[in-house]
């Protein structure tokens, strides 16, 4: 963890909902180490999605961290499988990224869809794309 550099998300949840989730597809800092502290911060003060976690929460926050492969660029849909892969989708400089084997995502359809709305790119815009897997950690 100290001597590798990977990209890594990090998940919190609570009551089996998700309280936050910040990660990076690349490396961004000198070790995996390094890049799950920062996420982690990040996840728990700077999800936009959510108010910051509190200190009165911590006890009841269970931590996800997903170490992400390099991604890998891929042409055919066909290349893709919800559950071994991540998806990244890309179009003029927007990206949206998702996480492979996420409950409720269950066809390539369905995650290339999310990944478009989470990269701010409309339904109907043809995008690159690229795969990854991740090593996860719960």
């Amino acid at each position: 963890m100290t001597e590798r550099r990977a990209g890594a998300f990090v998940s919190l949840h609570k009551d089996g909902d998700l309280r936050g989730c910040i990660g990076t597809f690349l490396p961004t800092t000198n070790s995996i180490a390094e890049e799950i502290v920062q996420n982690a911060i990040s996840a728990c003060s700077r999800d936009p999605r959510f108010s910051p976690v509190t200190e009165s929460e911590l006890d009841d926050i269970v931590y996800n961290v997903d170490i992400l492969s390099e991604p890998e660029r891929i042409f055919d849909t066909k290349q893709l499988d919800v559950k071994r892969y991540g998806v990244i989708v890309e179009k003029d400089g927007r990206r949206g990224l998702l996480l492979p084997d996420l409950e409720g995502v269950d066809t390539i359809e369905q995650q290339i869809a999310i990944a478009k709305q989470k990269g701010n790119i409309a339904p109907n815009e043809q995008v690159n794309l690229w795969r990854f897997e991740v090593v996860r950690h719960r």
